[in-house]
């Protein structure tokens, strides 16, 4: 045992000192957050609006600009968006400061359970864990990037097609998007593929504690691209390419997750290794 892992079994805190250390941590996470919160409100109607963009350049683009004045084709009726409850906007405004607090809170909340834990961790422990709590908030990032940039865009496009402007014997069919549900949909592409950009750091903290391996993973790869289509299937619209868009990333994760199971493997053998030398001297 290090000199360093010797001060930690030494350090150990009694049950009391652990529950207010967790409380103050609790303290200064929901401190930021309301602060957050607070500052993101302010700008809610901004940040709902940014949510919207991929909407609105498609349904912008259906009409032209003449003078300076938008004009839309005839017999549609000019692009918005309604609510039907007196509260839904700002309910959802609410939401949309809550969802952009949290996320912009994520490093403080990450910070402060490093804080909590840390002090009663070893030190390869705390080598083996800190990688991932920075590399968690970059993924989930990425996979919120691809749906805001990609995956929006495409399926707004596909789900545009089933307007029709209608005739003499027939009804227009023009979309009327409501506010909350706009927002319910899209927060829901988010977080799903924020959550399945996880899968490296998940697959590989399994395979640090032994409940994965890579060669396990390897054989289980055509059972996990069936899964990974279901999953698709069910956190996206249903078009073919907002599928795929969704699909083909978490195959590559899960390839890089059997590579980074194949790296905790490697170091596990040279420290057993290591320490097998030190038990023969």
């Amino acid at each position: 045992m290090s000199a360093g892992d010797e001060a930690v079994e030494g350090n150990k805190m009694p049950l009391l000192d652990h529950l207010i250390e967790l409380r103050q941590r609790l303290f200064y996470s929901m401190i930021g957050l309301v602060v957050a919160f607070v500052v993101c409100f302010y700008f809610a109607q901004d940040l709902y609006n940014f949510l919207v963009q991929p909407l609105a350049n498609l349904l912008l683009d259906q009409g032209t600009e003449v003078n300076g004045v938008y004009m839309q084709p005839e017999n549609q009726p000019p692009p918005r968006m309604i609510f039907t409850d007196l509260t839904e906007v700002f309910f959802t405004y609410i939401k949309v400061a809550f969802f952009f607090a949290a996320f912009i809170m994520c490093p403080l909340f990450l910070a402060q359970l490093w804080l909590f834990i840390a002090p009663g961790l070893y030190r390869n422990e705390k080598q083996a864990l800190a990688p991932f709590l920075i590399a968690s908030p970059l993924l989930f990032l990425l996979g919120a990037s691809l749906v805001y940039f990609v995956i929006l865009p495409f399926a707004w496009d596909f789900f545009l097609q089933f307007q029709t402007p209608g005739g003499e014997d027939t009804l227009a069919i023009q979309l009327e998007a409501k506010v909350a549900e706009y927002l319910s949909l899209t927060m829901k592409l988010l977080f799903a593929f924020g959550l399945c950009f996880q899968l490296p750091v998940i697959m590989t903290l399994l395979a640090r504690v032994g409940l994965a391996s890579s060669q396990g993973m390897r054989e289980k790869r055509k059972y996990a691209i069936v899964g990974v289509f279901v999953v698709a299937a069910i956190f996206t619209p249903p078009d073919p390419l907002s599928q795929i868009s969704l699909a083909i990333p978490i195959i590559g994760l899960y390839e890089i997750s059997i590579h980074m199971a194949r790296l905790v493997e490697k170091k596990r053998a040279e420290r057993e290794a290591e320490l097998d030398r030190e038990l023969d001297e």
